[in-house]
């Protein structure tokens, strides 16, 4: 069905309304709410955002045990944070788990189905989101949080709009025809400048002795940082284009009025919060 402007701008409208209510209460978590209620937060994020893989996985055929995938998450998030040394022999379990509740529960013919989609899900999501917290229990976590999510929006909203406008050739149209290589230099950009007014406002508020925001080291490392994270953004919201196109959906959800479902709003940070956190592990290694 063809949009009709008026369509068009009830979809903006219901997109900036939803990004108003938001980011307030994102920023607010992140500086002035305790580390239990970060890991709760994501905690139900992931939840959400599984639920609704979990419907992808269907629309493909498959029909994975939702209340194991459910419960294996939140398992994942308990141990990470209480017993973290446990966390890959859980992996391990969780696997092996799985395989024998679907082969006693799956029609043959799907017992291989079920458990991929099933492990793949609690990686891609469960895993990838327990990082929110671990970097937030960083010493400036609220600083990197900040620039993480800040590096993201930003790239997404300039891939938007400018895309939108002047987009002409296709990234990737078998994935997402939607999106343009213009769209994605716009992103990078986008990423880049709100990067150099992260650390323009860090600078001012730690000249008036105002710690809230932190970003030690050279201004070209946050500079390669955030680009790294931009490509990884934009990998994130290609790879979950990818999964919706297979499974024949517009949309992963519709929960958030004007974005789609979680799993649309998270996909970007679903690869980029891991990036930083390796890339943060290996500038500390070496």
């Amino acid at each position: 069905m063809r949009k009709t402007p008026d369509r068009v701008f009830s979809l903006k409208m219901k997109r900036v309304l939803t990004a108003v209510v938001l980011i307030p209460l994102v920023l607010l978590l992140i500086f002035a709410g305790p580390f239990w209620l970060i890991i709760l937060v994501a905690g139900v994020v992931a939840e959400l955002a599984l639920w609704e893989y979990l419907a992808l996985a269907d629309a493909m055929g498959a029909k994975p045990p939702r209340i194991a995938a459910i419960t294996c998450v939140a398992v994942l998030f308990y141990i990470t944070f209480r017993r973290p040394e446990f966390l890959t022999p859980l992996i391990g379990v969780i696997a092996l788990s799985l395989l024998v509740l679907c082969a006693f529960r799956s029609p043959l013919n799907r017992v291989l189905p079920d458990v991929a989609y099933l492990v793949f899900g609690i990686l891609y999501i469960g895993l990838s989101l327990t990082t929110l917290p671990l970097l937030s229990a960083q010493e400036n976590g609220a600083a990197l949080l900040t620039f993480l999510l800040f590096v993201v929006w930003a790239g997404d909203i300039a891939a938007l709009y400018i895309g939108r406008t002047w987009g002409r050739r296709k990234l990737a149209p078998a994935i997402s025809p939607g999106k343009s290589w213009e769209g994605s230099i716009a992103s990078m950009a986008g990423s880049l400048a709100v990067t150099g007014l992260l650390l323009w406002l860090a600078a001012m508020l730690q000249s008036h002795g105002i710690a809230a925001l932190s970003y030690p080291g050279s201004v070209l490392r946050w500079l390669v940082l955030a680009a790294v994270l931009n490509v990884a953004a934009q990998v994130g919201d290609l790879a979950e284009s990818a999964l919706k196109r297979g499974a024949g959906v517009k949309d992963s959800g519709s929960i958030l009025p004007g974005h789609g479902g979680v799993l649309d709003r998270i996909d970007a940070l679903l690869i980029a919060a891991p990036v930083l956190w390796y890339a943060l592990l290996v500038q500390q290694t070496f």
